[in-house]
């Protein structure tokens, strides 16, 4: 297995969770901004829980849609290093996020078949990083975080030159057959390490990256 460069771990909410991604090697940490989701924290707890982690990671923003209004205050709270835009954001928004706050932006796409790779490309250019997650199921209201895959096969269509991280359903079972088959630059999970939605589990943080380091 070859050990990927961004290993990330998001949705957190608590000291201690910051605590065990970082003591794990982990190279970035996500702090969910999305009301319907279980993992979802206030301005107030994103304030508090990146002053807890310092410089020790880099630590990631994800929105979803978010209007300029929301992203200032998000950026304010949390002086993020990275921005992570999980909605349904033109090349054209990506661009003015990037230009607005002066960081580097990673898009995500939703995707099942090879077919949704093609919206894809056209943000290769303009977005710093991409991160394919698995399409929602249809009873979910929720873009990611859903704990489903998709079929990494797909990825083999994707450009080689053109790094990008994967996240869907990963977990301490399937993570390093995940790593080699598609040799993705990043990997991203939430409720893989999670003992319920929105509570990580440290123990489960803790061998997670043991395997991925």
């Amino acid at each position: 297995m070859t050990q990927p460069e961004f290993v990330k771990i998001c949705g957190l909410s608590t000291k201690a969770s910051i605590d065990a991604v970082i003591d794990g090697g982990a190279s970035h940490m996500g702090l969910i901004f999305f009301e319907k989701s279980p993992r979802n924290v206030s301005l107030e707890q994103a304030k508090e829980l990146s002053e807890h982690a310092g410089t020790r990671i880099i630590k990631t923003a994800v929105s979803v849609n978010a209007d300029d209004a929301f992203l200032d205050q998000i950026v304010s709270a949390m002086q993020p290093d990275l921005l992570q835009l999980h909605g349904s954001e033109s090349t054209e928004r990506v661009q003015h996020v990037k230009d607005r706050y002066g960081l580097p932006v990673m898009k995500v796409f939703s995707i099942r078949e090879a077919s949704d790779l093609e919206n894809a490309k056209q943000y290769k250019d303009v977005a710093d990083l991409i991160m394919f997650d698995a399409k929602a199921p249809k009873d979910s209201n929720l873009p990611g975080g859903n704990g489903v895959s998709f079929d990494w096969e797909i990825m083999d269509l994707w450009p080689q030159n053109v790094p990008y991280v994967l996240s869907g359903g990963l977990t301490l079972a399937n993570v390093k057959e995940a790593i080699d088959e598609t040799g993705a630059y990043g990997i991203d999970l939430s409720s893989g390490v999670e003992s319920e939605p929105g509570i990580k589990n440290l123990e489960l943080i803790a061998k997670f990256l043991q395997i991925v380091r």
